[in-house]
C-alpha cells in the first residue's frame, strides 16, 4: 500500500485563476456555501466558464486553495488592491500545493541566487527526479502529468510576473509585504525573490 504523500497533481485543475478566485469568494465565504457552489457548477452565473467539467475543476482548486488558509486571510485578501491581490493569490498556491512550494524553494530560488536567474521546463523536470525517488505516490505518476504539473507551475510564475517570455526571473513587488512579516510568514518575502537588504528594510519599516 501507497503511503499517504503530501503531493497532489490537482493544480492542473485549474492554474492561477485570479478572477475566478474573485468572483467565488463571496461564495465561499457564505454560511450557504455548499449550495452556492453546486448551484454556480450547475448555472455557471459567476465563472462564465462554458464546459461544466471544466468549471467543476475550477470550483473544486479555488475550494481546495480557500480551504488551505485561515478565514481570516481571506477577509484580510478582500482589503487589498488588485496588484497585491496576485501576489497573495501565488502565497496560497505555495501553501496548497506541496509540489509547487518544493520547485520553488528548490529550483526557482535556487537559480534566481545563481548566475542564470532562469527557469526552463528541464529545471523542473530534474526536481521531479528527486521528488520521484522519495515518493512512490509522484512516482506513479504519468510522464503526462508531471509534464502537466510542471507546465502550471510555470504558467503561475508568469501569470504572476515572476517569470517572462524569456525564461528570465524577476522579483515581485507588493505594497503590504509586511503582512508577511507580521503574520509570521517571512520566507514568503524570499520566495518573492526579493534581497536580503529589502527584507530588512521592510522589517526596520515594522518597528
Amino acid at each position: 500500500m501507497l503511503q499517504k504523500s503530501p503531493y497532489t497533481a490537482a493544480i492542473t485543475g485549474g492554474g492561477f485563476l485570479f478572477e475566478e478566485t474573485n468572483v467565488l469568494l463571496p461564495l465561499l465565504q457564505s454560511p450557504d456555501r455548499v449550495d452556492l457552489l453546486k448551484d454556480e457548477k450547475l448555472n455557471n452565473r459567476l465563472l462564465k466558464i462554458n464546459a461544466e467539467t471544466s468549471r467543476d475543476r475550477a470550483i473544486a482548486e479555488i475550494a481546495r486553495r480557500y480551504d488551505a488558509m485561515p478565514s481570516s486571510f481571506w477577509v484580510d485578501y478582500l482589503e487589498m488592491n488588485d496588484d497585491d491581490k496576485m501576489v497573495a493569490l501565488f502565497f496560497v498556491i505555495l501553501k496548497t500545493y506541496k509540489i509547487c512550494f518544493d520547485f520553488h524553494v528548490n529550483v526557482t530560488m535556487r537559480k534566481w541566487n545563481s548566475i542564470s536567474k532562469s527557469v526552463v521546463y528541464d529545471d523542473i523536470e530534474m526536481e521531479f527526479n528527486e521528488v520521484s525517488a522519495q515518493d512512490e505516490f509522484v512516482d506513479s505518476w504519468s510522464d503526462k502529468t508531471k509534464r502537466k504539473v510542471a507546465s502550471a507551475y510555470l504558467t503561475v510564475l508568469r501569470k504572476v510576473g515572476i517569470l517572462d517570455k524569456d525564461d528570465q526571473l524577476h522579483p515581485l513587488t507588493a505594497s503590504n509585504f509586511g503582512y508577511y512579516i507580521t503574520n509570521g510568514e517571512q520566507w514568503f518575502l524570499e520566495a518573492c525573490l526579493l534581497q536580503p537588504y529589502q527584507i530588512d528594510n521592510i522589517k526596520k519599516a515594522l518597528s
